[in-house]
C-alpha cells in the first residue's frame, strides 16, 4: 500500500530562518529553523539516523509522508489507511513501524522501499510505540485497554499480549540495556514497568498530572516523562524507580525525545515552542519559539535536527544546532 508521489510545487512549501530569528530573548539559538508544509494534520514524527529520512503520520488522511531534510521535500506519501496514532523507525532492522489504533494493528515498512512487510495484530487501541533495536522487538501500547503488545521484528508476528494494571496507557519508552519498558498511565499520573525478562509489570511509578509521553536515556537509564496536565517534566530514577526531580517548563508537555549521545532532551513545553534540558543536570538549558504551539517531537540520533510537527498549520519543522 504505497502512495503515490504528489508533484513537489502542490506538495510543500519550504521556508527558513535565519539563525536565531525565532528565539527569545536571553535563550539558546538554533543555528537553523526550516518549516516544511505537509498539508492536513501531522502527528507522531520517527527518523532514521542512517538514511536521515524523517516519518510524518497523519490520522486524518491515514498516511505517512517521508521527508527529506537534504532536499527539502516529501519524498513519499504512503497510505496506510485507517488513523495512525504513532510511528516509529528501527534503523538496525530497516523497518517503519505504524500503530492504528482502530484496527488494533501495526503496519510495518520496509525503510528503503517504503514498500508493505506485514500488517501485526497487536491489540485493541495499540496506539503508542517503542523499539528495542538490540532485541529487534516492538512494544505497542492500547490507549484504551492499557495491554501491552510485544512483537517480533524478524518474524513480524505477536509474541505476547500483556494485560496491564491500568485502564490505558499514553506514552512508551524502552531501556533495551535494563530489559524494561515504561508505559504513561494518565488515569493514575503514573508510569508502569514493564519487565521485559519476567513478561510482566513489577513498578509504579508516581509523576506528574497527565503524563502522555516518555523518553529513556540508555547510558543512564534515566527516564523523562512530559506530564500534559502540569507544567513541568518528570526525571524518574531507574535504579530508585522514583521521581527523583522536575523541570519546571513555560507550558504543558505532551511530548518529548532524549538524543542519546548527549542525554539532552527536546520537549514541546516551552512557549509557543521547544524547551531543551540538559538530561545530565535536570536542568533547563534554552527556549525556542517557533510561533506555534507544537506537537510531536522527534530527534535525529546522528545530526541531532530536532523535528517538530504543528498539526494545526500542516507544517513539521527542523531545528538544526539547538
Amino acid at each position: 500500500m504505497r502512495g503515490g508521489r504528489l508533484p513537489r510545487r502542490t506538495l510543500f512549501a519550504l521556508v527558513t530562518a535565519g539563525a536565531g530569528a525565532l528565539v527569545l530573548p536571553g535563550t539558546a539559538r538554533a543555528e537553523d529553523v526550516r518549516s516544511l508544509d505537509l498539508g492536513g494534520a501531522p502527528g507522531g514524527v520517527a527518523v532514521n539516523p542512517v538514511t536521515g529520512l524523517g516519518y510524518v503520520i497523519d490520522a486524518q488522511a491515514g498516511t505517512v509522508s517521508v521527508v527529506d531534510p537534504r532536499s527539502a521535500s516529501v519524498v513519499d506519501v504512503i497510505q496506510v489507511g485507517g488513523a495512525p496514532g504513532d510511528v516509529a523507525a528501527d534503523p538496525k532492522a530497516g523497518r517503519i513501524y505504524v500503530a492504528n489504533p482502530p484496527a488494533g494493528t501495526v503496519v510495518v515498512l520496509d525503510s528503503r522501499t517504503h514498500d508493505l512487510v506485514s500488517v501485526i495484530g497487536a491489540g485493541a487501541g495499540a496506539s503508542a510505540l517503542a523499539v528495542d533495536e538490540e532485541a529487534n522487538r516492538v512494544y505497542a501500547a492500547s490507549g484504551t485497554t492499557g495491554t501491552l503488545a510485544v512483537l517480533d521484528g524478524v518474524s513480524c508476528t505477536l509474541a505476547a499480549l500483556v494485560p496491564g494494571p491500568k485502564q490505558g496507557f499514553a506514552g512508551i519508552g524502552v531501556d533495551p540495556g535494563r530489559k524494561l519498558v515504561y508505559c504513561a498511565s494518565t488515569a493514575t499520573d503514573s508510569v508502569e514497568v514493564f519487565s521485559i525478562d519476567s513478561g510482566k509489570f513489577v513498578a509504579s511509578v508516581k509523576v506528574g498530572r497527565d503524563p502522555t509521553g516518555v523518553a529513556v536515556h540508555h547510558a543512564s537509564g534515566t527516564v523523562y516523562v512530559a506530564n500534559s496536565g502540569i507544567h513541568h517534566m518528570s526525571i524518574v530514577d531507574a535504579a530508585t524507580r522514583t521521581e527523583r526531580k522536575t523541570v519546571l517548563l513555560r507550558s504543558e508537555s505532551s511530548a518529548l525525545t532524549v538524543h542519546q549521545g548527549t542525554n539532552t532532551v527536546y520537549t514541546n513545553g516551552g512557549q509557543n515552542g521547544l524547551t531543551r534540558v540538559d538530561g545530565t543536570a535536570g536542568t533547563l538549558s534554552g527556549e525556542l519559539s517557533l510561533g506555534v504551539n507544537p506537537g510531536a517531537v522527534a530527534v535525529d540520533q546522528r545530526t541531532r535536527t530536532v523535528w517538530v510537527t504543528d498539526p494545526l498549520h500542516g507544517r513539521v519543522f527542523l531545528v538544526r544546532d539547538f
